[in-house]
């Protein structure tokens, strides 16, 4: 697999388990997920028709409030595509569900968060890069790349 090509997003089998973690939330169990987890309400670009899928928080500030995810699948998520076309959604964080409008952020804005989520997570950041096949050396400038090429971010705002 190339480094430009990264890894496609599951299918199949594969899917199902990483789609898994919506049915804690459908169950009224997101709690369990915590706060490192939410579940994002969203509306398919093509079918208009409401969608969900469960992301990582990679940073959260109460002030103002905004939730930050990865889009670890790269420009071609279908979650990521969809907040393109209809970026005023709602998220569920444990509990609590909020109204929110997304913000895809630049190149250098997901470099820099995806640099200062290897800081606070260095485990989780080499094993997010090795999972969709992009090396890294643990380098700063190395995790930047990675951010700035392959691994847009989003940061979600209250409305």
């Amino acid at each position: 697999m190339s480094e430009q090509a990264g890894r496609k997003p599951p299918t199949g089998l594969e899917r199902l388990l990483w789609r898994a973690p919506i049915w804690l939330y459908r169950l009224h169990l997101g709690w369990l997920m915590g706060e490192r987890f939410l579940l994002l309400h969203h509306i398919g670009r093509k079918s208009g028709q409401p969608r969900q899928a469960v992301l990582e928080v990679a940073a959260h500030r109460t002030e103002p409030d905004e939730y930050v995810v990865a889009s670890g699948f790269g420009f071609k998520s279908d979650w990521y595509l969809n907040l393109k076309k209809t970026p005023d959604v709602s998220i569920q964080v444990g509990r609590k569900k909020m109204d929110v409008t997304a913000e895809l952020l630049s190149a250098e804005q997901s470099g820099e968060r995806m640099v200062q989520y290897a800081r606070k997570y260095p485990r989780s950041a080499r094993n997010l890069c090795r999972v969709l096949g992009h090396e890294t050396d643990g380098s700063a400038t190395r995790y930047r790349e990675i951010g700035e090429k392959f691994v847009p971010f989003v940061a979600f705002h209250l409305r």
